[in-house]
């Protein structure tokens, strides 16, 4: 399935495929080392990031334990500006989820709407809880995972936060409305 934004010409949000893998790369060149380090919680060479062999298993989706979705731009040229996942925990209906979205369109509800599908698949899939950690300095993906509904604490891990969202209660407040 994929969905069209209502108002937001030319952009689309779908599964991930095999394909994509050059449409990734470019992605990367337009992630800062700063975004890396919030999403990993470590520097990760760019050259590491785009590995033929990470990205064979970053653009398939097993969809019996992970799914990944992408937005894409598709004019003028077909464009990956951002990538929200799951990945099934084993043995239970939870998983944990994980998003980045390319800087220049950072802060522009792409990140909210991203997760805001994610989530629905997660519901449609069966799956009761979604969770994830988030560096206490990631001020931008504390407030996202709030808007959508996430409850969030501090771990064991000094200044690490946890995100919960127990799918059966929240409501997810999509940015743009049902496409």
């Amino acid at each position: 399935t994929q969905y069209i934004w209502p108002g937001r010409d030319g952009i689309t949000i779908r599964p991930i495929r095999p394909e994509d893998e050059p449409l990734i790369i470019a992605f990367h060149d337009l992630v800062s080392d700063h975004s890396i380090y919030l999403r990993y919680f470590h520097a990760i060479k760019r050259s590491a990031r785009i590995a033929h062999d990470r990205l064979t298993r970053i653009c398939f989706n097993d969809y019996d334990r992970e799914i990944a979705l992408v937005a894409e731009v598709s004019a003028p040229d077909p464009k990956i500006i951002g990538v929200c996942r799951f990945t099934q925990k084993h043995g239970l209906p939870e998983a944990e989820f994980a998003l980045l979205v390319a800087d220049p369109y950072q802060g522009q509800g792409f990140g909210t709407e991203l997760l805001s599908r994610l989530i629905e698949v997660a519901r449609a899939e069966g799956l009761t809880r979604l969770t994830g950690e988030i560096l206490a300095e990631n001020d931008g993906m504390q407030h996202l995972c709030r808007r959508v509904g996430f409850q969030l604490k501090p771990t064991a891990e000094p200044g690490v936060l946890a995100a919960t969202l127990d799918l059966g209660v929240a409501e997810v407040k999509s940015e743009f409305g049902q496409g």
